[in-house]
């Protein structure tokens, strides 16, 4: 089962592989919205022309908020009235930049936000990173989690914005098992992760599952209900 008619905006301009795995599944494409930059991005959500889609899936919003950090600095003016000269984040004053980055971001969340209003499923694809877990019963821990903003005060994290706004945050993982001598050993076979793990962020409103993903066959129906 497929989330219904996809609309794949493309940020990363990385479809191609995608779309023959997408065709070798039985999922079609009937719309892929080629965008470059903050301002293309809202303004293809913003469009119309959206009625007979009932999934948009977003690769990736880890470029998408490198636009959005690009667009800020090119407009949000310095907290003089000046825009910043030498064109970095860091350059508007300790976690300013984070913050503008953040209230910016969150217009393309309201934007998302109408689309599932309207009755339509909204995907984020992101990047992965490692991300070192504070943990207060213990020793901390490295864990996969999105390649999203998330200063280390923990005001304006897109990461656990997303987190909060998502019904899913789902990992996708290669099955790696390492023996006694360090060595890591794998087929390539894949597992989604439903449910959160020492190792990875994850959550889910409507399954705890694991998932093995095989060419032909689709998740899908089991996680949107």
């Amino acid at each position: 089962m497929a989330p219904g008619p996809i609309a794949f905006i493309d940020a990363d301009e990385s479809l191609g592989i995608l779309k023959s795995q997408l065709k070798e599944s039985g999922i079609e494409l009937p719309k892929v919205v080629s965008v470059h930059d903050w301002d293309s991005l809202r303004a293809a959500i913003q469009s119309d022309g959206w009625d007979s889609i009932k999934t948009i899936a977003i690769d990736t919003v880890t470029m998408v908020e490198q636009w959005t950090s690009e667009w800020v600095i090119k407009n949000v003016p310095h907290e003089k009235g000046a825009q910043v000269k030498i064109k970095r984040i860091e350059d508007y004053g300790f976690g300013k930049g984070f913050q503008h980055i953040y209230d910016t971001f969150l217009k393309l969340l309201a934007d998302l936000e109408r689309h599932n209003r309207a009755g339509r499923n909204v995907i984020l694809i992101a990047h992965e990173c490692t991300s070192t877990v504070p943990n207060p019963r213990g020793e901390d821990y490295l864990r996969y989690e999105p390649r999203l903003q998330n200063p280390g005060s923990g005001k304006g994290s897109i990461r656990h914005k997303l987190k909060e706004w998502a019904d899913h945050v789902l990992f996708l993982g290669y099955d790696v098992v390492v023996d006694d001598k360090g060595i890591a050993q794998g087929q390539g076979t894949r597992t989604l992760y439903s449910a959160e793990l020492p190792f990875c962020m994850a959550k889910s409103r409507t399954t705890n599952e694991q998932f093995d993903i095989v060419l032909g066959e689709s998740p899908w129906g089991n996680i949107i209900k």
